[in-house]
């Protein structure tokens, strides 16, 4: 499938979807503390992003994982993903999991306004965590803007996985490999898939009208992943934390745009 490029009208529709996820966060931020449920926090997503005249996007989605050829997955029952400690990715909220003192939790948020997509993810802390976790989460923060960094027209993807790989190694964390960015518009999943790993001058060139997703997973430990029997949840092989964070940008004749911006 090709890259499908966005005109500068089509990417005020992505701002306008990615606005919304990104004001959910505010809506979210103060009810992430011991004692909430994941579950209350997929129900106030729901209730501002329907608000807003928008619709979740990852309800009752069930393509396939990534794109890496696995048998499809039975349709994701939530408006967010919430994916605790060493979930990397995927959690599905919960009434029986409320946040503990010391948590990370990453929620991943997806809405469909007018037709386009936003997403967006962020790993929040959750009362005082240890000092390992907390340089872990903002090492996942770091990684994702250095990608941005690298994601000017005329760059090739190689040159975003290959800085990320080469700071967040350097920090001493492990990079999830099987799992990367992507294109949006549309559709949640299109062309190119964006590495978070790789070798600079490799790859897509990035050229004005690309929309994508960068949104580097971070580990605590090594990169590898194990799929929990639910069939989304991912977590770390080892058991070590997971942090992410995620925006996603269209490249103009200007510069690189996040267009998942309150």
């Amino acid at each position: 499938m090709a890259v499908i490029l966005k005109s500068p009208k089509e990417i005020d529709r992505l701002r306008d979807a990615g606005r919304i996820v990104a004001q959910t966060y505010e809506v979210l931020r103060p009810h992430v503390v011991p004692g909430v449920t994941t579950a209350d926090l997929d129900r106030l997503a729901y209730e501002f992003i329907v608000g807003q005249g928008a619709m979740p996007l990852y309800k009752g989605h069930g393509a396939l994982l990534g794109g890496q050829g696995r048998e499809p997955r039975p349709p994701f029952p939530a408006t967010i993903c919430t994916s605790i400690n060493d979930v990397i990715c995927h959690g599905i909220p919960s009434a029986r999991e409320p946040l503990r003192e010391g948590d990370i939790i990453g929620i991943d948020i997806g809405a469909r306004y007018r037709g386009w997509c936003g997403d967006t993810c962020q790993t929040f802390t959750v009362g005082q965590v240890d000092e390992r976790s907390r340089r872990l989460v903002d090492a996942a923060r770091r990684s994702l803007e250095i990608g941005i960094e690298h994601a000017d027209a005329g760059n090739r993807l190689g040159d975003i996985g290959a800085a990320i790989q080469a700071y967040a190694e350097g920090e001493g964390f492990g990079v999830v490999r099987e799992l990367g960015g992507h294109g949006i518009g549309r559709q949640l999943w299109e062309e190119p898939h964006v590495l978070h790993h790789g070798t600079a001058g490799m790859g897509i060139k990035i050229v004005p009208g690309m929309v994508f997703t960068i949104e580097p997973m971070i580990n605590i430990g090594g990169a590898e992943t194990r799929l929990m029997p639910d069939q989304w949840a991912i977590r770390t092989a080892d058991g070590s934390r997971s942090a992410q964070f995620e925006h996603m940008l269209a490249v103009t004749d200007r510069g690189v745009e996040i267009l998942t911006l309150p």
